[in-house]
C-alpha cells in the first residue's frame, strides 16, 4: 500500500520565494484552486493540518528522476568517483565526476531549492497545528513527521553545504529573516537532534506501510545523525558512536525489520514500505510515476520500451570488479547487469559494455507499460545495521553483536562471515561492506565526507579523502569535501559566504 500524499498547502517562503498552494480534494493529483486560501483561513480544521504535512513530503521527489539532461541525486554518485556516464550533454554530471565542479550546477540548486522549500512548509506545519483543534494524538504524530522532515532536509543541506541559513519558523516578505545569515555546523546539527527526539516522543507508530514517516525512521535517522556528529567536522568521538549504537540497536532490537532475502525485492513494488525498506520516496506508475528508469540503462541499446535511453549513469568496472570473489551482490541482474534483452527481439540479448545499476531497475516498466512505480529508497534495514556495526567498534571494538550485524549482511551476500579481526580490521571491513551494499543510493560521499576517507577500488584499501586520486585520474582537494552554495543564493544574498575551493 502507498502513501497518497496529496498536493496540500504549501505557503514556501524560501529565500524570497513565497508558493501558495491549497488542496480541496481527495485526489492528490489534481490541482486545486489556489485563489481562496490565505494563511489567515487555512489553518482552521484538521484536514489542513494533514495536507500542509502532506505537502512537507512532496519534495523529497526533487532530487530523483533523469533524463538526457541528468538529475540531482546524481551529484552524490559522481562525487565519489565510482560512476561514469555516456551523456555527453549531461555537462552538470561530468564536471563533477572529473572535479570541476562551480556554483552554476543545477544539482546543487536543485538540492538547495526542494530542502527549503520542504523547510519552509515544516516550519508552518510546526507553527501553525497546534492552533487546530483536532484529536491530539494524531496532532502529535502529525508535529513527529514535521519535525522529522525538516530535519532530514537539514541533515542533508548541512552535508552538502556545511554552514547554511538556519529558519525554524514561518517567514514571509516583511520577515527580518528574508535574507538571512549561515548558522554553524554544530547549531545545524542541534535543531536536527532536538527535532528528532521529539519526533521519538510524538506517537509515531514504529512502522508504517503506507509511506508516511515512523518512529523506526526517526530512529535510524538519528542513528546516522549521531554518527556522523562522532566524526567529522564536529569530530564529537566517543560519546556520539555510543549514541548511534543505541539508537541503531533500538531499531535491531524491536524485530520490525528484516533483510529481504532477495536483492529482486529491492526494486519490487510488493516490497515497498515493508520489511528491509524503512523509509522511501512514494511514486505510483501513471498517476506520480518514478522517472530514473531512462537514466539508469545503457545509451541506445534499444532494451527498452521507453523511447529514451540515455546511459546517465552506471558503475565503474573498477568498483565492481573490487567486491570480493563470490559476492553474490556482482552476479548477473542482483546489483548490477551487464546484458538484457533487445526490445525488437526478446529471444536476443546484448552486451550493453557496461554495469549498469539493477538495484534501481523496474523490469515491468521496461518490458511493457513504460510507467514504473518504484519508490526512492531513503533509508534501510542493511544501513542500520552497518551504522551498529561501526558504531559498536568503535567504543568496544568488534563485539560479537557487531559481527552479527554485519554478517547478517555478508551472509546474504553469500560471502564467509567475519571474524577474529582487529578493531582496524574491523572498521575497514565494515567500511567497505557500506561502499559495496549501499552502493548508488546516495550514501557513499557522505560517508567519504564523514570520515574523510576514499576507497582505492585497486588495492581495496581506504586513503585520506583529500589527495585520493579516482582511477580515471582526477584527484580529490579539500574543497570536495563540500559542494559550492549556488550561484543565484550568493547573488541574492549577500550575507552567504561561498564555500572555500568555489
Amino acid at each position: 500500500m502507498k502513501i497518497t500524499i496529496k498536493k496540500g498547502i504549501s505557503h514556501a517562503l524560501v529565500l524570497g520565494a513565497l508558493v501558495l498552494a491549497g488542496s480541496g480534494c481527495d485526489d492528490f493529483l489534481v490541482e486545486p484552486d489556489r485563489s481562496n486560501f490565505t494563511l489567515e483561513n487555512y489553518f482552521t480544521k484538521p484536514e489542513h493540518a494533514e495536507s500542509v504535512v502532506n505537502s512537507i513530503y512532496e519534495n523529497l521527489r526533487s532530487t530523483t528522476g533523469g533524463g538526457f539532461g541528468g538529475a540531482p541525486w546524481m551529484m552524490l554518485e559522481f562525487a565519489t568517483g565510482l560512476a561514469n556516464t555516456d551523456l555527453g550533454q549531461a555537462q552538470n554530471s561530468i564536471n563533477i565526476r572529473n572535479l570541476v565542479n562551480n556554483s552554476d550546477n543545477d544539482y546543487g540548486s536543485a538540492y538547495w531549492t526542494s530542502s527549503y522549500r520542504g523547510i519552509a512548509n515544516a516550519n508552518l506545519a510546526i507553527a501553525k497545528i497546534p492552533e487546530i483543534t483536532m484529536n491530539e494524538s494524531r496532532k502529535m504524530q502529525l508535529l513527529g513527521e514535521a519535525r522529522f522532515l525538516r530535519a532530514y532536509y537539514y541533515y542533508n543541506l548541512v552535508r552538502i553545504f556545511g554552514e547554511v541559513p538556519l529558519l525554524t519558523e514561518p517567514v514571509d516578505l516583511n520577515s527580518p529573516e528574508l535574507y538571512p545569515s549561515e548558522a554553524s555546523v554544530e547549531e545545524i546539527y542541534n535543531v536536527i537532534v532536538e527535532d528528532l527526539t521529539t519526533a521519538e516522543a510524538s506517537g509515531l507508530p514504529f512502522t508504517d506501510e503506507t509511506g508516511r514517516v515512523s518512529l523506526g525512521a526517526v530512529k535510524s535517522l538519528l542513528s546516522s545523525v549521531y554518527l556522523t556528529m562522532a566524526g567529522y567536522p564536529l569530530q564529537k568521538g566517543a560519546d556520539y558512536y555510543q549514541k548511534a549504537a543505541d539508537k541503531a540497536a533500538e531499531v535491531i532490537e524491536s524485530g520490525e525489520y528484516e533483510l529481504f532475502t532477495s536483492y529482486d525485492d529491492l526494486h519490487s513494488e510488493a516490497k515497498e514500505n515493508i520489511e528491509e525498506n524503512i523509509l522511501m520516496v512514494q511514486f505510483e506508475p501513471f498517476i506520480m510515476p518514478s522517472n530514473w528508469q531512462t537514466s539508469i540503462i545503457p545509451y541506445n541499446k534499444g532494451i527498452s520500451e521507453y523511447s529514451d535511453e540515455t546511459g546517465a549513469i552506471y558503475a565503474n568496472t573498477d568498483f565492481v570488479e573490487s567486491y570480493e570473489p563470490g559476492d553474490k551482490r556482482t552476479k548477473e541482474k542482483e546489483f548490477y547487469y551487464t546484458e538484457y534483452s533487445l526490445s525488437s527481439d526478446r529471444t536476443k540479448t546484448v552486451n550493453l559494455g557496461g554495469h549498469f545499476i539493477y538495484k534501481h531497475f523496474d523490469p515491468l516498466a521496461h518490458l511493457q507499460t513504460t510507467s514504473s512505480g518504484l519508490n526512492w529508497t531513503l533509508m534501510r534495514y542493511a544501513e542500520v545495521l552497518l551504522i551498529y556495526a561501526e558504531a559498536m567498534n568503535e567504543v568496544s571494538g568488534p563485539t560479537p553483536e557487531a559481527y552479527e550485524a554485519v554478517n547478517k549482511i555478508r551472509r546474504r551476500a553469500e560471502l564467509p562471515e567475519l571474524g577474529g579481526l582487529s578493531q582496524q580490521q574491523f572498521r575497514e571491513a565494515v567500511w567497505r561492506e557500506k561502499w559495496h551494499e549501499l552502493s548508488y543510493e546516495n550514501k557513499t560521499w557522505f560517508d567519504m565526507a564523514r570520515l574523510r576517507k576514499a576507497y582505492n577500488v585497486t588495492t581495496g584499501n581506504f586513503e585520506d579523502f583529500v589527495g585520493h586520486q579516482f582511477s580515471y585520474g582526477p584527484t580529490l582537494q579539500e574543497r570536495e569535501l563540500l559542494f559550492p552554495i549556488p550561484t543565484a543564493e550568493i547573488r541574492n544574498n549577500d550575507k552567504l559566504t561561498q564555500n572555500p575551493g568555489y
